[in-house]
C-alpha cells in the first residue's frame, strides 16, 4: 500500500528523493498520509482523520495548529538546526550592517552614480558613513539553541566579549559553545551590559514582548538590537520609542511590517534568514527522514507536540503505536488486550510530552482487527497504528 504525501509548499528535490518508491505524491490534501511545509499556513485547514503527521521544512510552527493536530493524533515535526547556519551568516552580517554604515554608503554612491566628480567627493562624504568595530565589543546572544550558539561562537572568533543567557540550554548546545562564552544566568545583566543583542528564543507566551520598554530602560544607550528569530519578541510601539529617543541606535529584524518597515534607524530584510539553497536543502532533507522513520517505524524525533521516542526497526512480528492522553493506567490496559489472547509484549516504550503521550509496543504475534478495536475503545486513547 502507498503511502500518499502532500507538499502545501514546493520541497527541495533532494529531500523528495530520499523517499522511496511505496511513497506517493498527491494533490489532494484530504486523502494524504502526511503533509510536507514550508511556510503555508494550516490553521483555516481541516485535519483529515487519515493524516498521521505533519513535517515543516524549518524551525518555527507558528503556521501550524499544533495542539488540534495533538487531539488527533497528528505529529508534528520540524527541522531544529537544519537551516542554523543560514540564520547565523545573516546575523553576523547584521552586525556589521548595525556598527557600519554600508546602507547609507551604498545609496550614496548610487545616488552619485553619474557625477563625473564622484571619486573626488568620496573622501569628502565617507565620513558621514563612518562607524564602529565590532571586536572588543559586548555581544549579548538570548538563547543558546542550534542557532544561538553557533551566533555566540561566531562572535568570539570576531574578537567579540560574549555574553550567553538560556536557563534551559541543552547538553549537547553546552558542549559545542566556547569556553570564553561568559554564561549569564540573569538576562538583565545582558540587558545592562552589551553593545550589541541579538534574541534567538522560541515564540512562546513568556518570551512575547520581552524586549520592551522595562528591558530597553536598562540597557547601554546607543545599544544595537538584533531579531533574526520572531517578531513578536520584540515590543514593537516600545522599540519606535527607544529609536526615537537614542536609547536604541539601531534595530534590525527579519520580520517587516507597518510597525517598523522605514521607521529610522530600523534595517528590516524581507525574512531572508533561512533563504539559501542550502538551508532549504538541509530542511528538507531533514523534514523527509523525519517522516520516513516514523511512517516505517513508527519513531518520533524533533516533533513539537508529541515526545521523543526511538525503538529502532521492529524486530518481533508487530509493532503497534497509539497517541493517547497523558493520564494513569493506560499501559497497564494496552498490555491487557494481548495478554487476553496470550500475546506477548517483547518490548514496549512509552513518554509523554504536556498533555499528550505516545507508547510503541512491539508483540510477538499478529494482532487481530478486534485487538486494535479493544485498543481504539480505551478511554485516552487518540490513534492506533499497526506497523509492519
Amino acid at each position: 500500500m502507498s503511502v500518499k504525501i502532500k507538499c502545501l509548499n514546493p520541497i527541495a528535490a533532494c529531500g523528495m528523493d530520499l523517499l522511496p518508491d511505496t511513497y506517493e505524491v498527491t494533490d489532494t490534501y484530504e486523502e494524504a498520509d502526511a503533509v510536507l511545509v514550508r511556510s503555508a499556513s494550516m490553521h483555516d485547514m481541516e485535519l483529515p482523520d487519515k493524516l498521521l503527521a505533519v513535517a515543516r521544512a524549518g524551525a518555527g510552527v507558528n503556521n501550524i495548529p499544533l495542539e488540534q493536530c495533538a487531539e488527533k493524533g497528528i505529529v508534528v515535526f520540524n527541522t531544529p538546526g537544519a537551516n542554523a547556519n543560514g540564520v547565523k551568516e545573516i546575523v553576523i552580517a547584521a552586525l556589521l550592517l548595525a556598527s557600519r554604515d554600508l546602507i547609507g554608503g551604498y545609496n550614496w554612491v548610487k545616488e552619485n552614480a553619474d557625477d563625473p566628480d564622484i571619486a573626488k567627493k568620496v573622501e569628502k562624504q565617507k565620513k558621514e558613513f563612518a562607524g564602529h568595530e565590532i571586536s572588543g565589543k559586548k555581544l549579548g546572544v538570548i538563547g543558546l539553541g542550534a542557532i544561538g550558539a553557533k551566533v555566540a561562537n561566531i562572535g568570539v572568533r570576531l574578537g567579540m566579549e560574549v555574553y550567553g543567557y538560556d536557563p534551559f540550554v541543552s547538553v549537547d548546545a553546552a558542549w559545542g559553545l566556547s569556553k570564553y562564552i561568559r554564561h549569564i544566568t540573569n538576562v538583565e545583566d545582558i540587558y545592562k551590559e552589551c553593545d550589541y543583542i541579538t534574541i534567538h528564543v522560541p515564540a512562546l507566551p513568556a518570551t512575547t514582548g520581552m524586549l520592551n520598554a522595562d528591558a530597553f530602560a536598562m540597557m547601554k544607550d546607543g545599544v544595537k538590537i538584533l531579531n533574526f528569530a520572531r517578531d513578536i519578541l520584540v515590543n514593537e510601539e516600545d522599540i519606535k520609542v527607544a529609536l526615537a529617543s537614542g536609547k536604541v541606535a539601531k534595530y534590525l529584524t527579519d520580520f517587516p511590517n507597518p510597525l517598523v518597515a522605514g521607521v529610522p534607524n530600523v534595517i528590516a530584510l524581507p525574512h531572508l534568514g533561512a533563504s539559501t539553497e542550502e538551508s532549504e536543502d538541509n530542511c528538507a532533507i531533514m523534514a523527509c527522514k523525519e517522516i520516513i522513520d516514523f511512517i516505517e517505524n513508527g519513531n518520533i524525533k524533533n516533533s513539537v507536540n508529541y515526545p521523543t521516542v526511538n525503538m529502532g526497526v521492529c524486530a518481533d512480528e508487530e509493532r503497534i503505536t497509539i497517541c493517547h492522553k497523558n493520564i494513569p493506567n493506560m499501559l497497564t490496559q494496552f498490555t491487557g488486550v494481548f495478554a487476553k489472547h496470550g500475546i506477548n509484549v517483547a518490548g514496549m516504550i512509552s513518554q509523554a510530552k504536556g498533555e499528550h503521550a505516545y507508547s510503541v509496543l512491539d508483540i510477538g504475534a499478529k494482532s487481530s482487527p478486534e485487538d486494535i478495536q479493544a485498543l481504539e475503545a480505551i478511554d485516552g486513547v487518540v490513534k492506533v497504528r499497526v506497523i509492519k
